[in-house]
């Protein structure tokens, strides 16, 4: 299921919506790296609670395009280029965003609301968490007939959050918000009423 054998031109096609958001992460970071501008770019858009407070609240989604080094940004995009492409197949591209978005925004304001005034974190690990909560909400919904699905993803969810508490300098609020976020989204995404209508305005589409 979470194998990929598709080929460049092939997965830009399926998968849009994972495709763009891929480039942009990786066109951003590279921007980082460039002197000065990356200073800027990283200042502008760092989540910060003290400036977040003062006003600035586009802190509260910049921060999902921004990683604080290359294995930062290769953990995370692997992780959306293995998982994501399933659920924006399963969601459709507005509901994958959609998730995606939500979740990374909704950990970055409980960060916000938690955290003291000199927090600071940056990182598109709460979104990425959002599409593992979302893969847990449809565990629920399949878990009499397709088994093989809860058998993938709740080690992945359990090995994730227990990294999320062992590992230093991890955005843990972040990260549980994330996941929580996407979880709730994916119950009301993937109730089986909505995948049934879901399929029959397909049917009506291909048959116009």
């Amino acid at each position: 299921m979470f194998s990929r054998t598709e080929n460049f031109k092939q997965y830009i096609k399926l998968y849009p919506v994972v495709s763009s958001l891929l480039a942009l992460n990786i066109v951003i970071h590279l921007l980082t790296l460039i002197p000065i501008l990356g200073t800027k770019i990283i200042n502008f858009g760092v989540h910060f609670n003290l400036l977040i407070s003062e006003g600035e609240y586009w802190r509260l989604l910049t921060p999902i395009f921004l990683h604080a080094s290359f294995s930062h940004l290769l953990f995370n995009m692997f992780s959306l280029y293995i998982f994501g492409p399933e659920l924006e197949q399963i969601a459709g591209k507005t509901r994958f965003l959609t998730i995606y978005m939500l979740a990374g925004l909704v950990g970055n304001v409980a960060s916000y609301l938690i955290h003291d005034w000199n927090y600071t974190s940056l990182g598109a690990s709460g979104a990425i968490y959002g599409i593992f909560g979302a893969f847990g909400a449809l565990v629920y919904y399949t878990r009499n007939f397709m088994p093989q699905l809860k058998q993938i993803i709740i080690p992945i969810i359990v090995i994730g959050v227990i990294m999320t508490f062992i590992q230093p300098g991890i955005g843990i609020t972040a990260h549980i918000a994330g996941l929580i976020t996407g979880f709730i989204l994916g119950m009301v995404y993937f109730h089986p009423k909505r995948i049934a209508t879901w399929k029959k305005r397909q049917r009506k589409l291909k048959s116009v």
